[in-house]
């Protein structure tokens, strides 16, 4: 590539990918070269103002027609803009989060390393939204898995916390491996990795001849991302590197890696299956529609069954994500194209306030002794009223109890789940059934914040950070809903995902 082709590309599309990126190295310089007795939180700060810039130009970017760069690879496309977004707002709130964390073994000497690995995820994940090719797609997926599992590690003082990294590390590598070879299969019968390509031939081809090949690259590429997910079966690790993880980082597997996982699924399963034609089905998607379907139900049943035998309250969180994954490959299985993307995106909304919120409250509670049982929440009432307000809004949402932003999300996946032409009742009633069942878990954590004594009567001080993530978290989460068109309708307004989704930049045909 010469330098004229290099300069006539409109890098623009990438500014808020070059300003975490410059933020993030940056930050690793000044670590390295700033005296030790200056506070590293100074870097957060400036990470978290790098965040905003980004969310900036973002936004700004709104509107924008398909545009593609460098042959394709990169592009930006209402599908991207959208689930940046929620990766950029939900990375600011943990930036927030990871300022104010401070473990009972001390975290100074770590704490800038903190920070930038931070970016170089949050750029992992936005680099994946953006893919038109195989190849950056994978590049996206190992710099968020990679930056992952050394944050999961960073308490290095911390047994637990080695234990979650290690696991994590054994397990992402495992799912890596397999991912890969599903995408073998695809590259070996279609001779290219950009995306679009892939799904013209895929298109044009008898799939049926190949029928055997593409089946077993769909359940390795979904077997391997569900590991990414945390769906059941393939969720073991999740409770030991929940548990282990710094909160922060707890907060950033949860909502920041589960919408990489799910943008990752988006975009590969529709871009290359929904044209190809199957067996018995118009399409290769529909026809495995029962596999996905599988899973759903076994995460929505295994999550909410085993969260209710949970003592530590971040193991709780791990598997109310299995269920909550589970509720989010409901619109999948369904393949009702008028709900899909709206449905998933607003649920990943709410999902971010309401879990980064409940993170928040417990980073706080649980700061003085680095126990997360379940008992640390007692008499949260009495020492601070506002709090168990507060965790009592985004434990309700988690539930889906009505006038909160989690109960709309669970409402449009319901409706999208019984509506033509997907017709899926029986997914729709594991959905309500294990809803009602997640309750006894969520209500048991406000039974101890309302109704049992504490055992210290202690002041719980809360640093500005977490309190910024705090009210704006729950002020999103009853926002959304009270008025959820607000969301609604800037999805509706901004994001055109349908059209965009197989769309051509007209500049580069």
């Amino acid at each position: 590539m010469d330098l004229e082709t290099l300069l006539s590309f409109e890098w623009s599309v990438m500014a808020p990918e070059f300003i975490i990126l410059g933020v993030a190295t940056l930050l690793s310089l000044l670590d390295l070269f700033l005296p030790k007795k200056i506070d590293r939180r100074l870097l957060g700060w400036i990470g978290f103002a790098g965040i905003l810039a980004a969310i900036g130009f973002l936004v700004g970017m709104y509107g924008k027609d398909v545009t593609t760069i460098l042959y394709e690879t990169y592009r930006l496309d209402s599908f991207a803009m959208a689930f940046k977004t929620l990766i950029l707002v939900g990375s600011a709130f943990i930036m927030l989060m990871a300022i104010s964390y401070e473990p009972k073994e001390g975290l100074k000497e770590y704490r800038g390393e903190f920070f930038y690995l931070l970016l170089l995820g949050v750029l992992g994940a936005m680099i994946m939204s953006s893919s038109g090719d195989l190849i950056t797609l994978f590049v996206g997926l190992e710099l968020l898995s990679l930056t992952s599992y050394v944050l999961a590690g960073l308490r290095k003082k911390n047994i637990q916390s080695n234990e979650a990294a290690m696991k994590y590390v054994i397990n992402g590598g495992i799912a890596t491996a397999i991912t890969l070879f599903g995408m073998s299969y695809v590259y070996g019968l279609t001779g290219t990795t950009n995306l679009n390509e892939m799904h013209l031939m895929l298109a044009q081809i008898n799939a049926r001849d190949m029928q055997f090949l593409l089946v077993i690259a769909f359940m390795m590429m979904f077997v391997g991302l569900s590991f990414k997910l945390a769906t059941a079966p393939f969720h073991m690790w999740a409770p030991d590197v929940y548990q282990g993880a710094p909160t922060p980082v707890t907060a950033f597997l949860a909502v920041v890696s589960k919408t990489a996982g799910f943008i990752i699924v988006l975009r590969l399963f529709i871009t290359l299956f929904f044209a190809t034609r199957a067996a018995e089905e118009a399409s290769m998607l529909f026809s495995m529609k029962e596999f996905i379907a599988v899973i759903a139900v076994a995460s929505m049943i295994i999550g909410n069954f085993v969260a209710l035998r949970q003592r530590n309250v971040k193991r709780l969180f791990a598997y109310s994500g299995v269920a909550h994954a589970g509720y989010l490959l409901v619109p999948l299985a369904t393949l009702n194209f008028i709900f899909i993307f709206e449905a998933m995106w607003f649920y990943l909304v709410a999902y971010l306030f309401m879990n980064i919120g409940a993170l928040a409250v417990l980073q706080v509670v649980t700061s003085r002794d680095d126990s997360e049982d379940v008992s640390r929440f007692a008499g949260l009432y009495q020492r601070s009223p506002l709090l168990a307000v507060l965790m009592s809004i985004f434990l309700l949402s988690l539930a889906g109890i009505p006038g909160t932003a989690g109960f709309i999300g669970k409402l449009n996946i319901f409706v999208g789940a019984i509506s033509e032409p997907s017709n899926a009742y029986v997914l729709a009633s594991v959905l309500i059934l294990t809803t009602i069942i997640s309750y006894f878990y969520y209500f048991g954590i406000m039974t101890q914040m309302f109704f049992r004594p504490s055992a210290s009567q202690e002041r719980i001080h809360v640093p500005i950070g977490i309190w910024i993530t705090l009210i704006l978290c729950a002020v999103g989460t009853i926002v959304l809903g009270v008025l959820p068109n607000l969301a609604i309708d800037m999805f509706g307004n901004n994001f055109d995902i349908l059209l965009d989704f197989f769309s051509v930049d007209k500049n580069h045909q």
